[in-house]
């Protein structure tokens, strides 16, 4: 009798009585720069979080909680997280230490329920630390001069990870859909004289919202589409959408809860990690915006006219709302949802490979249409007349020669060419 009593006294949670809030799962995911842990509660719980070192871990306070030793330890270790544990705190609070491979920087946050699920306690730790960051080299000058006129396309497949996204009745995740059509767009970019592509995910990772935006400007982006597939509780809404953001407001009720859903998926369902910039910042930024609100509503109004040429458009129109992954961008930004996941009808055309190759296509016809009106390639010219071109990443002789409307021989001839092979940089006359 007294050693079943310890086998059930070990079952139960660790914590002392007056507990009103309960740790149900413990759930780890791990990506290429960034750990996810998620505690799924029975209600809100109050807590704290700090980090320390020799060795390195993030300790969790959360008031009258409790939790089964047998989830914690059972609880996988991924990415930065070596092991989970944790203890009663105080009589009835309970303390969760997560030890670490290496320093960290580590915030929380507490989701509400929703989408049927409860409370969840959110963890996000990104590698490096305080400790490392002053140890990160310098990023070294770069000696090549930048090549001119080369567009690089940044594309934001939405989602991915442990965030689905929407979900259609079939199943189909929005992640798998809008990564399969980035993919595709970036293909068909590569290949065109004068772009090149930048996938901010090209595979099945969660990347948080202002992950995206730094890769997109540390890359020196020159245009950011971020691809979402739509959903609202009626099925038969259909259509694509392109939206801009929003320097007052959405444009329609229906942007604005657009855009607390895409916003939210940072979170898995719950707040907004925008920026926190000082007042200063802020006001440079928006003075940026400014400056390119007009070229992404030129970028957007041709994205929306060739989608319209694939199937059908939801508005007519270009949307504004205040999406947090097009805010901080002083490049053209635009977000496409690419159709209602939530229709039927649309979700299997979505996760149709013929379809995605037509949407992608559509893209990248709506991007040319947008390079060739507000940046058309026009050559220099040189003293004495004649035109002369600096090549780019990309470039071949043939292409240049199509574009210009001059012989392959002609254009080798006049710059006494043996071969086709050009070097980034370099200039060609242009007969």
């Amino acid at each position: 009798m007294p050693r079943l009593l310890l086998i059930l006294l070990m079952l139960l949670p660790m914590t002392a009585a007056g507990s009103t809030v309960s740790i149900m799962a413990v759930r780890t995911w791990a990506g290429p720069e960034h750990t996810r842990v998620v505690f799924d509660l029975t209600g809100a719980a109050d807590h704290t979080l700090f980090t320390l070192a020799d060795p390195d871990r993030v300790v969790i306070d959360l008031r009258n909680t409790s939790v089964a030793p047998r989830l914690l330890a059972g609880a996988a270790g991924q990415g930065l997280v070596q092991r989970i544990r944790g203890g009663v705190q105080d009589r009835n609070d309970l303390r969760v230490v997560l030890d670490l491979t290496g320093a960290a920087r580590a915030k929380s946050f507490i989701v509400k329920p929703g989408d049927g699920s409860g409370h969840r306690l959110v963890v996000d730790l990104q590698g490096g630390g305080a400790q490392a960051a002053k140890t990160v080299p310098a990023t070294p000058v770069k000696v090549l001069p930048p090549v001119q006129d080369e567009l690089m396309i940044a594309i934001d497949a939405g989602h991915g990870g442990e965030d689905p996204g929407a979900i259609g009745p079939r199943g189909t995740y929005e992640k798998d859909v809008v990564l399969a059509v980035a993919k595709k767009l970036a293909q068909l970019i590569a290949k065109e004289p004068g772009m090149r592509p930048l996938l901010i995910r090209d595979r099945d990772v969660y990347v948080p919202l202002q992950v995206r935006k730094e890769k997109a400007r540390k890359e020196r982006a020159d245009i950011f589409i971020s691809l979402h597939a739509d959903a609202v509780a009626h099925n038969t809404a259909q259509g694509a959408s392109v939206y801009t953001l929003s320097r007052r407001g959405a444009s329609t009720e229906a942007a604005r809860l657009l855009a607390e859903r895409e916003n939210s998926a940072d979170l898995v369902g719950g707040l907004s990690l925008e920026d926190k910039d000082d007042l200063v910042a802020s006001v440079l930024l928006d003075l940026s915006r400014a400056a390119t609100a007009e070229s992404s509503v030129g970028l957007a109004d041709a994205l929306l006219g060739r989608l319209g040429d694939v199937g059908k458009l939801h508005k007519s129109r270009v949307e504004h709302a205040g999406f947090v992954v097009l805010k901080s961008l002083d490049v053209p930004s635009v977000l496409v949802e690419l159709a209602f996941i939530s229709n039927p009808a649309e979700e299997r055309r979505l996760a149709n490979d013929a379809h995605q190759w037509r949407l992608a296509r559509a893209l990248f016809a709506g991007i040319r249409d947008y390079r060739d009106q507000y940046m058309p390639p026009t050559p220099r010219y040189a003293q004495g007349g004649g035109r002369e071109y600096v090549i780019k990443a990309g470039d071949t002789l043939s292409a240049i020669a199509q574009r210009y409307q001059v012989s392959l021989d002609t254009l080798r001839a006049a710059n006494s060419l043996t071969s086709d092979m050009l070097m980034v940089g370099h200039t060609v006359r242009i007969p």
